[in-house]
Formats: structure tokens, C-alpha cells, sequence
């Protein structure tokens, strides 16, 4: 019996060298040492441990430790990753954000129950929560001078091309009116302080804004945010029928510093509203580059992790408090300058070469 087990259990790591097997089926994470024996998918195991929050569905156990049936083997080997996303994947809409190892654990919660549990990816009537163009409800929203969240209604309307918020909820006139070709938001659960925790960002005045906002429920967080893209994908669809946009992704963020999009942000506080300062990145046609390091004549020079962003007009210098930080912000500078700038991008270089 002994020898039996032992072989189901090199015959299961044998699959993880199938194709597709070799990285996590929900986050992409390589080199996965967990299985769901009930769906056939390898994961990684920060990804086994959301698969137990859905146990009725997905039962999980350890590829090297856990013995193994020559039934579950079978079932392992008869799915595999590739078939479980051609399956629970089939109609994933293009704006939808599909989180990697990277991301916060909200997302990758909302999206494994999106796609094992509720099957949302494959009946589009099934994702009519953010993908109908309109969305109405309740949200905690953080006040810019004291810091408390309070509870404010938004309305998403894709028809009418915004954001808005009221701060009562019987309120005729919005709060504030966001536009939907200058929205953005990214998941801050470490700033803010709550798995729920969304930084929605739009300009004012041609002045960057921020607003932090909550749900109690994950799954209404994640729909809010999912809402928000499928609203600016379908703007961008429209206004620039020609570009891509695919670029749209979430904000890469560090510390008191946001990249959204083209726009590096400075913040005193992590939960300013509004930017101290903004640096736009162009692209390297445009005679823009991104170095490690710092200029050998610059004051502080023995900062280890800087790093030099050339534009046009001058030279910006960061530096970062670890070798990982710097490599993760080149790679997100340097994804953005090689990438060809739009035409909707030229008006907002013209706008921060003449900000005064």
C-alpha cells in the first residue's frame, strides 16, 4: 500500500511539468506546490489558503507532504491548469482586473470566487454588477481634513461620463463629479489600513485628487473598482476607437510615491488628497530614460538605491530604502517609457510642460 502512495505522489509532481502547471492556475505564481483535487488545478499556497474559504467547491492539499489516491491523481491529470482556465476563464471582459502574485489578497479572493464560485466568467448575465454602466450605492468615504470615514452615496454612470459622490443621501447635488477619462483607482489595504481599502484618483483643476473609500463586503469593493474600469475602458473605446488600451492597469504604488498611468505622484502623507508635487513620463521617443543609480556629483551620492528619470527638460532623482525597490520601480518606470505614448497622453505633457 506504502509503494502505492509513494508512486500516486511522484506521479502527481510528474504533472506539474505539463504545460500551464509550472505556475499558480489563479495568481500566475511560479513553481505551485498545492493542488485543488477537486477542480484539477495546481495553485501556489498563498492561493490554497482562499481555496479552503470556498471548501464546499475546492478541497486542497500539499503536492509534496499530503499522500495521494490514484483517483485524484487521475482527476489532476484529466484538468490541469489549461483546461481549468479555458473553463472558469471562458468570457473574462477585457477590463476586468485579473490580479497576479503582486497583489493585494482582496483581489485575488473576489477573483477565485468569481471564477470557482459564483462562474462568473462563464454567463455574462453573471457580471452585470460592473458591467452594466451604471452602479449606485453606499460607500465609507475617509474626510480630507479629519480623517473620519463617513458614509456617502456614488453613483457610476458610464452614460454620463462620471464619478460622483453626495454627501448626504438624500442630497440633490453631487459632493464632487469625477470625470471618467481622468479616473483611476488602485487597492491601498496597507495605507489605508483595510483589505477594503480603494484609492480612487481623478484630476481638479488639471490638479491630481485622491479620495479613499471602503465596503464592509469584499465582493462590493472588488465590484466598485471593476465597475470603474469597465466605465473608463468603454470611454476609452469610444474616444479612441485606434489606441490601445490595455494599459490601463492598476497603479504601482510605494510609500508616499504614485504611478498612475504616465503621472508620478508625491505625497507628504500617504493619505493626502491631493499630490505635492506630479513628474509626467513620456516615452523614450520622446527622450525620456530611466537609470539605476545616481549622478556621481549629487549630494547624498552614497544613497545605494537611486535612481535617474530623464525627460527633455531635466533630470529627477529618487532613491529607494532597498534593492528590491529599486529593481520593482525601474521595471514600472521603464514599462511606461517603452511604451509608445497615445494621443490623449500628448495633451497632458503639453499641460505639465506649461504648469507653472
Amino acid at each position: 500500500m506504502a509503494s502505492d502512495q509513494e508512486d500516486n505522489g511522484q506521479r502527481v509532481k510528474r504533472l506539474l511539468g505539463k504545460p500551464g502547471n509550472g505556475n499558480c492556475a489563479d495568481c500566475g505564481a511560479a513553481d505551485p506546490e498545492w493542488a485543488s483535487y477537486t477542480l484539477g488545478v495546481f495553485v501556489c499556497l498563498s492561493c490554497s489558503g482562499l481555496h479552503r474559504n470556498i471548501a464546499r467547491i475546492s478541497k486542497v492539499k500539499s503536492v509534496l507532504l499530503d499522500p495521494w489516491s490514484a483517483s485524484e491523481v487521475e482527476l489532476m491529470d484529466s484538468v490541469g491548469n489549461n483546461a481549468a482556465k479555458a473553463k472558469y476563464e471562458k468570457i473574462v471582459p477585457a477590463f476586468y482586473y485579473c490580479p497576479t502574485h503582486k497583489d493585494c489578497m482582496l483581489l485575488k479572493e473576489q477573483w477565485i470566487r468569481a471564477k470557482y464560485e459564483r462562474k462568473e466568467f462563464q454567463c455574462v448575465e453573471r457580471q452585470e454588477p460592473y458591467s452594466a454602466g451604471y452602479r449606485e450605492g453606499f460607500l465609507w468615504k475617509r474626510g480630507r481634513d479629519n480623517g473620519q470615514y463617513l458614509s456617502r452615496k456614488f453613483i457610476l454612470s458610464e452614460r454620463e461620463g462620471v464619478l460622483k459622490y453626495f454627501k448626504k443621501h438624500d442630497a440633490r447635488e453631487p459632493k464632487a463629479t469625477m470625470k471618467i477619462n481622468t479616473l483611476n483607482a488602485t487597492f491601498q489595504p496597507t495605507k489605508m489600513g483595510t483589505a477594503q481599502g480603494l484609492q480612487i484618483t481623478y484630476l481638479k483643476d488639471n490638479s491630481t485628487r485622491n479620495i479613499f473609500v471602503y465596503h464592509e463586503d469584499g465582493k462590493e469593493m472588488v465590484d466598485w473598482f471593476n465597475g470603474i474600469r469597465a466605465a473608463r475602458f468603454h470611454y476609452l473605446q469610444v474616444a479612441f476607437p485606434g489606441a490601445s488600451i490595455s494599459d490601463h492597469t492598476e497603479g504601482f504604488k510605494k510609500r508616499w510615491f504614485t504611478m498612475d498611468e504616465r503621472r508620478l505622484m508625491y505625497f507628504k502623507d500617504p493619505l493626502d488628497a491631493y499630490a505635492r508635487g506630479e513628474v509626467f513620463i513620456g516615452s523614450r521617443e520622446n527622450s525620456y530614460s530611466v537609470h539605476p543609480g545616481l549622478p556621481q556629483n549629487t549630494q547624498g551620492y552614497h544613497w545605494q538605491f537611486g535612481i535617474t528619470i530623464v525627460t527633455p527638460d531635466r533630470k529627477f532623482l529618487f532613491a529607494c530604502e532597498t534593492d528590491e525597490d529599486q529593481k520593482d520601480w525601474i521595471s514600472a518606470f521603464q514599462t511606461v517609457i517603452n511604451r509608445p505614448m497615445q494621443p490623449r497622453e500628448y495633451a497632458v505633457a503639453a499641460y505639465f510642460k506649461h504648469k507653472p
